[in-house]
């Protein structure tokens, strides 16, 4: 696509898209990897096979180093009196009820031991959450963040962990969305703005070796 040629021209002459790389405590946030998102058959689900396959490669590593992780679900009181003008904007979120199986944590990523689930009502991980709470107390450095949706809260959630520090990493792989035009644009505006775009191997290499060398 010529548009894109264009981009790509504009970018690289304008210095964009530094790498930041992953730092010496690095966290992985398993962003809304929920039932009403993993089943093709919901309003809010599409067929995020390949990212949930990710994911749990990313979290066996994090788990096996013993690195913070940290997972997030989406869920609403059943007035809808804590979901502000976003239900209205997106109507299907209606399936979002606390307590209900569509909210818990897909079964192929679930959450083990005392591994968190954070509950928030907005697209980013920070936004009214105690996230960065938890991060402080972690002494965490880098967000690798893996689920759904690229254009969504993975990129909300991106956008604010830059905003709060920290190094930010996105394996374009573990990270998925409904089509993939949103998918790829997000991506690449990640990767020349707020993070590093890498794959999962990637993530799973730097932590091998960092491993070897400590």
């Amino acid at each position: 696509m010529d548009w894109l040629h264009d981009i790509d021209i504009d970018y690289d002459d304008s210095e964009f898209g530094a790498s930041v790389g992953i730092g010496d405590q690095p966290a992985l946030v398993v962003i809304d990897l929920i039932n009403a998102f993993t089943d093709p058959e919901t309003s809010l689900g599409s067929d995020v096979t390949d990212v949930l396959e990710q994911s749990s490669r990313l979290l066996e590593a994090f788990r096996e180093h013993n690195l913070p992780r940290y997972f997030t679900t989406v869920a609403f009181e059943e007035s809808y009196g804590d979901a502000g003008r976003f239900i209205e904007k997106v109507p299907a979120l209606k399936e979002l009820q606390l307590g209900t199986e569509a909210v818990e944590v897909d079964n192929q990523v679930a959450p083990v031991d005392d591994e968190r689930v954070i509950l928030k009502k907005y697209a980013s991980a920070f936004y009214g959450t105690d996230l960065q709470t938890e991060l402080t107390t972690d002494r965490v450095d880098t967000l690798v963040l893996a689920g759904v949706t690229t254009s969504g809260c993975i990129r909300a959630t991106a956008v604010d962990s830059l905003q709060h520090g920290y190094r930010t990493i996105v394996p374009s792989d573990a990270v998925g969305d409904r089509a993939e035009g949103p998918h790829r644009a997000n991506l690449y505006d990640i990767d020349t703005k707020y993070g590093d775009v890498v794959t999962t191997d990637t993530v799973l290499e730097h932590l091998s070796n960092n491993e070897e060398e400590n």
